[in-house]
């Protein structure tokens, strides 16, 4: 064999996405696809603890700030729910780069770092995402 001919190595198998990211790309748009039906028609799911209590969730809004979102009109978002309107691009950036990482990796173009999290990281991020959540719901309705 010359030198010009290089050795050709096999490229590591393409470590699949992690199910949770999955997940939540899946919410995310079926998030904003609910927003859009909501836009066109105005027909949203309705939230049970308001329907029941009149009390709104820390969910509540949620809807309606992506349909102001797709409107771009972010002071109408801040007001229907400013802790998702912050958390959700967030999780989105971090989401939209591993899905990146993996179509990149899959295409064998480039591989990225993936964005990795220890179990531990992990438990404390979701115990802190609804510990502000629930101490949004609470404040939220004291007015």
């Amino acid at each position: 064999m010359s030198h010009s001919q290089g050795v050709v190595r096999s490229a590591p198998p393409v470590r699949p996405v992690d199910r949770r990211v999955l997940g939540l790309a899946v919410t995310g748009i079926g998030g904003f696809g609910l927003a859009a039906i909501y836009q066109q028609t105005g027909l949203g799911i309705p939230c049970i603890l308001h329907a029941t209590t009149g009390l709104n969730c820390p969910l509540c809004g949620s809807t309606r700030m992506a349909a102001a979102l797709l409107q771009g009109d972010l002071n109408a978002a801040w007001h229907f729910n400013p802790v998702v309107l912050v958390l959700g691009p967030l999780i989105g950036l971090a989401v939209g780069y591993q899905l990146l990482a993996w179509g990149l990796e899959s295409l064998r173009l480039v591989r990225l770092p993936r964005l990795a999290m220890s179990p531990r990281a992990v438990d404390w991020f979701v115990k802190g995402a609804i510990a502000l959540l629930l101490v949004y719901g609470v404040a939220r309705n004291l007015n």
